[in-house]
């Protein structure tokens, strides 16, 4: 652990209230210099502004280094530029010593545990494609209406893909501005896509392992949204396919949640896909965002073989026949899933229904719906 700041006295101050933990003194190069162990970072008031910021980005982007700023007056402005930096946590002067403590034991904590599924990924899967794997398959969830049950979906199916297969399994969370599958799986993002796309121009399939998070009950790898809506802008379409073309260098998988609704990144996402999945709910107004959305896929050229209709509730009594539906929509659904209180349940307790309650029909629907990729599948069906 090492104290930064511009003023001799900010730096023993600190040092004296972290304790014998501590080292006062050093500066960015130090930092920098240091081999990957894991490092926690505290940078004084004179780090609190764009110049100071800039100087540490370069440190702060590097998995290994949780970096905490104290500032002498807190603005919404400069929180913002702290965490798009890189920087784990914000602390008003005066900062009490529990108070400071406490901060870095929560990102150490966060540190260790990420290094911690990095090096799990990296032991199951390598850094790199094998000789005789082939690329995973990406296959991304989307829905035209907001409620209509996709994340859920497509976590569970993740989940599902995950226990089944020998190489790694990823959840990535497109939902830039409101993603929640880490609180539906009850996990707490250290990293999220932003750091992802801060690194792109050194990323490479080490360094994104570092950056997932793991579902320890399923081995389920998830690529976390950002933690607020105002980083989406910064992602771009280009960027995102990127880090999916490099996830489905070591993956068998790449699940991908997206948000209700067409722009440029989800656009570029279903163009990189092998398969989408379309999620509608049994309501008039789903079934015609649905239908809306197929007419503008159509227009767009992408391929009608690799879009495949997914019923959820269908088994709810709203006076909507499913082969109604099908027929509105001039395409077969391939998958139904019924409605079931177990599903909310589980969403509750951040488990899910896959796993939280397996013999339901929710659970025998998904898991028939993986039966659409698994290999296992593909290749009974080729036998």
């Amino acid at each position: 652990m090492i104290v930064i700041d511009d003023d001799p006295g900010v730096r023993e101050r600190f040092a004296s209230q972290i304790g014998e933990r501590a080292t006062s003194g050093g500066s960015l190069a130090d930092v920098g210099a240091r081999s990957g162990a894991p490092l926690v970072v505290v940078l004084g008031p004179s780090f609190a502004n764009p110049a100071g910021l800039g100087d540490a980005v370069a440190v702060m982007q590097s998995p290994a280094v949780a970096t905490i700023l104290v500032v002498e007056e807190l603005s919404t402005d400069l929180l913002q530029s702290a965490l798009r930096a890189g920087v784990k946590d914000v602390l008003a002067a005066p900062v009490d010593t529990a108070q400071l403590v406490a901060a870095i034991d929560r990102v150490a904590s966060g540190l260790d545990l990420s290094r911690a599924a990095a090096a799990a990924a990296a032991a199951e899967s390598g850094s790199a494609l094998r000789e005789g794997d082939e690329l995973g398959k990406v296959i991304t969830v989307f829905s035209t209406k907001g409620g209509a049950g996709k994340s859920v979906i497509a976590a569970n199916l993740a989940v599902v893909l995950a226990r089944r297969s020998t190489r790694p399994v990823v959840l990535v969370d497109a939902d830039l501005q409101f993603g929640d599958v880490a609180v539906m799986l009850k996990l707490a993002p250290q990293h999220t896509i932003v750091d992802a796309v801060g690194s792109i121009d050194r990323l490479d399939a080490a360094l994104l392992q570092q950056f997932l998070m793991r579902h320890e009950p399923s081995g389920l790898l998830i690529l976390p949204a950002p933690l607020e809506p105002s980083f989406a802008d910064q992602i771009s379409a280009a960027e995102m396919v990127s880090i999916i073309e490099l996830l489905r260098t070591f993956c068998e998988y790449v699940v991908i949640d997206t948000p209700a609704y067409f722009n440029e990144v989800v656009l570029g996402l279903i163009e990189e896909s092998d398969e989408v999945l379309l999620i509608a709910g049994m309501d008039i107004p789903n079934i015609k965002n649905v239908k809306i959305g197929l007419q503008t896929l159509r227009l767009l050229n992408v391929p009608m073989s690799k879009l495949h209709l997914v019923l959820n509730r269908a088994n709810s009594k709203v006076k909507l026949d499913v082969s109604e539906v099908e027929r509105t929509l001039q395409i077969k659904a391939e998958s139904l899933i019924p409605s079931d209180v177990v599903v909310p349940q589980s969403v509750n307790k951040g488990t899910p229904v896959v796993i939280d309650a397996p013999k339901s029909g929710v659970a025998k629907a998904i898991d028939q719906l993986a039966d659409m990729f698994s290999n296992e599948e593909t290749e009974r069906r080729r036998r």
